[in-house]
């Protein structure tokens, strides 16, 4: 893959998780587990989740910033972010392209992967 591509890919996913919805085509869910924490506690996991930036070789071969991993209050959580067709059916046919691609980010408590 070409080397812009993957910073637009980068660019867009970044996007997502740092606003957590993005354009009207991307979503943000989350696991029961991280609904069952406080109020408090999930807008704190929330935040570090958009203030992330350890991208290193081991969690982002890619380069497209596209998984992280936090520890919070002892306990380690997950973020994903995957791109799909319009449809959500399918991978997207070019997710550097924003109009033929939604991003699903997906935040969990280690023991939901």
């Amino acid at each position: 893959m070409a080397k812009n591509i993957k910073a637009v890919i980068r660019t867009l996913n970044d996007h997502v998780r740092r606003s957590l919805y993005s354009l009207a085509n991307d979503q943000c869910v989350i696991t029961p587990m991280v609904a069952a924490l406080s109020d408090a506690d999930r807008f704190e996991l929330l935040s570090e989740i958009q203030c992330f930036e350890d991208f290193n070789e081991d969690n982002d071969p890619h380069e497209e910033h596209d998984f992280g991993r936090i520890s919070f209050r002892g306990q380690f959580y997950f973020w994903k972010i995957d791109c799909y067709d319009n449809n959500l059916e399918f991978e997207s046919p070019d997710s550097s392209n924003p109009n033929r691609t939604k991003r699903v980010l997906t935040i969990m408590h280690a023991s939901e992967y």
